[in-house]
């Protein structure tokens, strides 16, 4: 069967750091990693929460110094995501968590914007670039980051809020968010992964999110549930990182199928898929197998992605009308 061609909302470029690459970039470097061989390395990819996998994220970004480690990290994974029939991403990078390592944003956020400007000649698949910011760390610092940002013109269509969701609200980024509101850029948010459905709540009412990340804990709130269902909400699930990340403990557990039950606009994605085991194609495969969607929910599932989408109006009937076709031939 043809891949389903989909649009990925929910990616973070870091994430897509598969271990070859790792020690590749090492080696070209001249870094000394902490592990004997790529298997001693995945084998550290056995997570029991969020911030198990974060010390791991956060130590493997070592490897990225150059420009061109930047560039061929998001080559890899252009050519990792046509593959899997992604024809559209809405890429995030974190900014801050290269700054901290005294990588500067010309470096990481420039390298990755330049090769996404030829994405879709090169790669056949269109792409917009969102920046990231720490919700570990302070809000004064990610408003000066964006800041150089807007100065710098980087190509950003929009701001996220990620990392460690636990005891860090999105209140403490109000002043963030009315910022980039002003500077005309999209606004998406991290929310009720580990943090509980009022961290939805608070993403909505005051950071004015276009789109929640994740929002998989929506469903312990019924109120919440019926205003993302009025609303139409986009929730940019992440059924295999969820799993891997002990959000839920296994996928046949997950809340993927009653959230379609209920109407919620959501869609599958695959947020850091080289640490937890797979890209969108294997999200698909896997969801599939575990609560036997017919091929019309997976259709409906990557219709939702791409109206969730920041496209323009013609993009965005080009894609449907590729999923519509796809739904079509297999029916």
């Amino acid at each position: 069967m043809t891949e389903l061609p989909t649009v990925e909302l929910h990616i973070h470029i870091e994430g897509t750091l598969e271990p070859e690459l790792i020690f590749r970039l090492a080696e070209r470097n001249g870094i000394e990693l902490p592990y004997g061989d790529i298997e001693e390395l995945r084998r550290h990819y056995e997570f029991i929460d969020l911030q198990s996998f974060l010390d791991l994220y956060y130590s493997n970004m070592a490897v990225l110094r150059t420009a061109d480690d930047f560039a061929d990290m998001t080559r890899a994974y252009l050519t990792r995501a046509a593959a899997a029939g992604v024809r559209h991403a809405e890429i995030m990078v974190d900014p801050q968590a290269h700054l901290s390592r005294g990588i500067p944003l010309a470096t990481s956020v420039g390298a990755v914007a330049e090769v996404l400007a030829k994405s879709e000649s090169e790669f056949g698949v269109s792409t917009e670039l969102i920046a990231a910011f720490l919700r570990d760390r302070p809000v004064e610092e990610a408003l000066a980051v964006l800041d150089e940002l807007l100065e710098m013109e980087v190509p950003i269509i929009g701001i996220g809020l990620d990392s460690a969701e636990r005891d860090n609200p999105p209140r403490n980024f109000v002043a963030l968010y009315e910022r980039a509101r002003q500077a005309g850029l999209k606004c998406v948010a991290h929310a009720g992964e580990e943090g509980p459905p009022d961290y939805i709540r608070e993403a909505l009412d005051l950071l004015a999110v276009d789109r929640i990340d994740h929002g998989i804990r929506c469903m312990e709130d019924e109120e919440l549930v019926e205003r993302l269902v009025a609303e139409q909400v986009p929730l940019t699930v992440c059924p295999l990182s969820n799993v891997r990340l002990r959000a839920v403990d296994t996928l046949p557990e997950h809340p993927l199928p009653r959230m379609l039950q209920r109407g919620l606009n959501v869609s599958v994605n695959s947020d850091d898929p080289a640490y937890f085991g797979g890209y969108m194609d294997e999200n698909f495969r896997q969801v599939r197998a575990a609560f036997g969607f017919s091929t019309a929910q997976l259709a409906d599932l990557a219709a939702n992605s791409v109206r969730s989408a920041f496209l323009t109006d013609t993009r965005r009937r080009e894609l449907l009308a590729e999923v519509e076709q796809w739904r079509q031939q297999h029916r």
